[in-house]
Parts: structure tokens; C-alpha cells; sequence
């Protein structure tokens, strides 16, 4: 009798669970919306300020974060406090800069809602000094952070919140800091408090 030679039903079977489990890891690599970017550069700025936040705690060392919102493409600066002031963070793999996506809206607020209404501020919004008047020493100096991350475990109040143009603030991935040091990342459609 002659031997046909050919495929058992179990190779078939073991050939088929691998394709599948190998399209399944395929595609759990592919974003799954629209809103990916946003959501990749909101994580990796709240990671850094999660790291820094420990960090600063653990070390001793006060850490900053300069948000240049209007800059074209915006930028995020973080920043440690030295001899000689405020420095870009030098650390090992650590980037203390981040170019954000042109295409993404980078909205920044310092502060919590306290006094959100005018009624209730104790001062006006309005700067003491003429804007073109320090020219000189701004030219020298770096700026300043904006928001501070210190030793004691204490963190400037903000809201940084990133989403695509075509997209509502509801839509929008926010990292959002309170005073005692609460870093969080809200994604969208999460309750906002």
C-alpha cells in the first residue's frame, strides 16, 4: 500500500492557533484611534514628572518645568535647581527636553481654581512693570520654570491638557498636579476634579 503524504488535522490546527495569536499581537499594536498621539505625549510627560516627583523627594534636589505653549513647535523644558541656578535636568537617559507634535493643541494653566472668578482675587492679572522694560536681563537669563517640583514633596498646581485641533476639551488627555503633590493623568472622558 502506498503512503500518501500530506498534513494531519493538528499540524493544520497548530499552524492556525499560531497565526492567529501572532495577528492578535499585530494588532494590539496599532493604535486604536485618533487620539493616540495625544495620549502617548500626555503619558510621557506625566511619567517624567512622576520620576521627577520622586526624585526630588528622594534626592533632595528642586526640579522645575518650563511649558513654552506658544513656541512653534511647543516645547517642555524640565529643569533642576543648582549653584547656579535653574539648569536643564542632566540626568542618564533622561531628555529634559521634549519637542511636542506640531499638530497637537498644548493648552497650560498654573494654579487651581481658587480664585477663578475676578471677583474674588485679591489682585489684579495685570503685570507691575512695563513688559519691555527688564529686555536686557531677560536676554541674558534662561527662564525660569513655571512649575515647581520640590524636596518637601510639594508641586505647583497646574493642568496641561493635549488633544488634537478637531477635538473638544472633554476629548483632550490631561496631566494635572495639585498642591500637595498629586500628579495625575486624566484620560478623556474621565471625571475632571
Amino acid at each position: 500500500m502506498k503512503s500518501i503524504r500530506g498534513f494531519t488535522l493538528i499540524e493544520i490546527m497548530l499552524v492556525l492557533v499560531l497565526l492567529a495569536l501572532s495577528s492578535a499581537a499585530v494588532i494590539s499594536t496599532i493604535p486604536t484611534s485618533k487620539n493616540h498621539l495625544a495620549e502617548k505625549t500626555a503619558r510621557s510627560a506625566f511619567e517624567k514628572l512622576q520620576l521627577l516627583n520622586e526624585e526630588a523627594v528622594l534626592s533632595g534636589t528642586d526640579y522645575g518645568l518650563r511649558v513654552d505653549e506658544k513656541q512653534s513647535p511647543p516645547q517642555l523644558q524640565f529643569m533642576q535647581l543648582s549653584e547656579k541656578g535653574w539648569q536643564p535636568v542632566e540626568r542618564l537617559q533622561f531628555n529634559a527636553h521634549i519637542a511636542i507634535d506640531p499638530r497637537l493643541n498644548v493648552v497650560f494653566k498654573v494654579g487651581g481654581d481658587t480664585w477663578a472668578k475676578d471677583d474674588d482675587r485679591l489682585f489684579s492679572d495685570a503685570p507691575l512693570f512695563d513688559d519691555n522694560m527688564f529686555v536686557e536681563e531677560k536676554k541674558k537669563k534662561a527662564l525660569p520654570p513655571q512649575i515647581f517640583i520640590l524636596s518637601s514633596g510639594e508641586t505647583t498646581p497646574f493642568t496641561l491638557s493635549f488633544s488634537l485641533p478637531e477635538q473638544s476639551s472633554q476629548d483632550a488627555w490631561l496631566v494635572a498636579a495639585q498642591a500637595n503633590g498629586n500628579i495625575r493623568l486624566i484620560e478623556p472622558g474621565e471625571e475632571r476634579q
